[in-house]
């Protein structure tokens, strides 16, 4: 029986979990700082797609792997 916990699994895990704690700064800091939410917003645009440009696993799953 396989293993249900997969190298690629794994790598999936991480990456949500950087998307959260991407989503859970940007909501934090609206909340510190009291900005409108129009700010908030912009700012959540601007965080979610760097986080996952920079994130070293999103290349080897989904759409656009090399598998």
């Amino acid at each position: 029986m396989k293993a249900w916990l997969t190298t690629a699994r794994k790598k999936m895990i991480v990456d949500y979990t950087l998307a959260v704690v991407a989503s859970a700064v940007t909501m934090g800091v609206s909340l510190l700082v009291n900005l409108k939410p129009e700010y908030a917003v912009l700012i959540g645009a601007i965080t979610a797609p760097a986080v996952k440009w920079a994130a070293p696993y999103s290349k080897d799953y989904g759409i656009g792997s090399k598998k």
